[in-house]
């Protein structure tokens, strides 16, 4: 039995939900207002009882709505909130954009729209002499940048290694708490069908005319047939700054700052089992946002790079000629593509492979990507957070006496144990998922959408279709550093009280 356990695949866990301030479903702001609605209701008695009943009505119809909430605790505001906003972008007009010499756009160039239109493209220089990109989000004032890396596999490799390389991950990312001035972290893992064009640039090129014609016959066949049954996998770490309250920095200052923290950063996700890691420069980065726009070219941007070394595309340059966002699709260019956002994460327990049928390439799809939201918690705050979850959750455990249920017990020592891990240094994040899925026609979006769901059930996570944010949510899953609770209209203090 010993040895049995000794060889166990390790488990991993203990995400929580933050519990929501306030009575039940309501909230802090809906619990505020019933009590509030209360003690005006009784001095409005004082004076006329027919008075009070209507009001009561009013305010339970006005109330009822921040009790009614969907499973992903959005209430029926907040999904009101989004229908109205689609229907104010679709009559002004903005779900569709044309770019290019012949678009009205003031420039004639070919600019990524949406979020990423007003971010501005700088480059620098770390401390290995090796160029690297600065995306400028001029809008809220935030500064990314942009690591690639090529992860080691987990075929082959000991559960002590993989153990290892997530407690690496995990103090890679409690590191994030204490970076100064990072407003939030991402992982991009893009999968796409191999376009066979590396492999003959490697191979035709070295064949030698001498060779005996069968030998040329198999390497010609190999380059042919190998990228039907392969697939090309690209993981990006993005890392978005702002700026301190109070402080003006010159941006040409926050780049060189930048460039001092690279290193660091690259040796953490190498100890993590990253593999190599390098800075992307600017180019590199309008590349990856050209081909996502426009699937059809992965394979002329691979060729120029392996015949010129480069493509010489700017971010000015890097976006599609034509868009057009409808309720569950997104149409740009050469693809078509659909998100989801997470809804639950998985309960319980899981192993190190959970998640890797859904970061494999989908058959079917001509591109796939799956982002990691990470926003860092400071640890003073970390420690307000699991105080309160652990206050919480003992109340809730004590406040049902005769029917003990397990899954209040649970919680319990979840919350006991997060609380001990935060107080012996771990960190505080706040993490989310979104999947993007791009195929060539609408009419093979359905099949896509099957696919993906199967492979959710299979990494046991619960998503739903950004349904009327299909454009805003395309764009969080590029490596591009957008932190979608910072474009929020609401402040997400506020949001979080709803």
């Amino acid at each position: 039995m010993a040895a049995e356990a000794a060889t166990a695949d390790p488990t991993y866990g203990n995400w929580r939900r933050p519990r929501r301030p306030g009575l039940g479903p309501l909230g802090l702001v809906g619990t505020v207002a019933v009590f509030g609605a209360i003690v005006f209701d009784l001095l409005v008695s004082l004076f006329s009882l027919q008075l009070v009943i209507v009001l009561a009505v009013l305010q339970v119809m006005l109330l009822l709505p921040l009790a009614v909430r969907t499973q992903d605790g959005r209430n029926v505001y907040q999904m009101l909130a989004v229908h109205i906003g689609w229907l104010q972008r679709k009559s002004k007009g903005t779900t569709t954009y044309l770019s290019g010499p012949l678009s009205p756009r003031p420039g004639g160039q070919f600019r990524p729209p949406g979020l990423l239109s007003r971010v501005k493209v700088m480059e620098g220089r770390d401390a290995y002499d090796q160029p690297f990109g600065v995306l400028h989000h001029s809008g809220r004032n935030l500064y990314t940048i942009v690591l690639g890396c090529e992860p080691d596999g987990g075929s082959l490799v000991d559960t002590d290694q993989v153990d290892n390389w997530v407690a690496s991950w995990g103090h890679w990312l409690a590191r994030l708490s204490g970076e100064p001035a990072l407003r939030g972290a991402s992982v991009v893992v893009e999968t796409a069908p191999d376009t066979g064009t590396r492999l003959a640039n490697e191979v035709l090129p070295r064949i030698d005319a001498n060779a005996p014609p069968a030998a040329r016959a198999v390497m010609e066949e190999v380059v042919q047939r190998y990228p039907a049954a392969s697939s090309e996998m690209h993981t990006y770490i993005t890392l978005t700054y702002g700026v301190p309250t109070g402080q003006k920095r010159k941006p040409e200052d926050i780049v060189t700052d930048l460039a001092a923290r690279i290193p660091g950063l690259l040796a953490g996700v190498v100890n993590a089992g990253g593999g190599p890691a390098a800075p992307l420069s600017a180019e590199r980065i309008a590349e990856v946002v050209r081909v996502a726009y426009d699937p059809a070219v992965a394979s002329d941007i691979l060729e120029a790079r392996a015949v010129h070394g480069g493509t010489g595309l700017e971010w000015h340059d890097a976006g599609p000629a034509a868009t057009v966002e409808k309720v569950n699709a997104y149409h740009h260019d050469s693809g078509v593509s659909r998100s989801w956002l997470l809804t639950i994460a998985p309960r319980g327990t899981v192993r190190a492979q959970v998640l890797r049928g859904l970061l494999e390439d989908a058959p079917g799809t001509r591109r796939k990507r799956v982002a990691l939201l990470y926003r860092p918690i400071d640890p003073a705050t970390s420690a307000r957070i699991v105080e309160a979850d652990r206050r919480a959750a003992q109340f809730m455990a004590t406040s049902r006496r005769g029917m003990i249920q397990a899954r209040a017990a649970t919680e319990v020592r979840a919350a006991e144990q997060t609380a001990v891990e935060e107080a012996t240094g771990a960190g505080l994040v706040e993490f989310s998922l979104m999947v993007t899925v791009t195929v060539d026609t609408a009419e093979e979006l359905e099949d896509a959408s099957v696919t993906v769901r199967n492979l959710l059930a299979g990494a046991r996570l619960l998503m739903r279709p950004a349904d009327r944010m299909q454009a805003a949510a395309f764009s969080c899953t590029l490596p591009t550093g957008i932190l979608p609770w910072e474009y929020t209209l609401v402040p997400r203090e506020l949001k979080e009280a709803l």
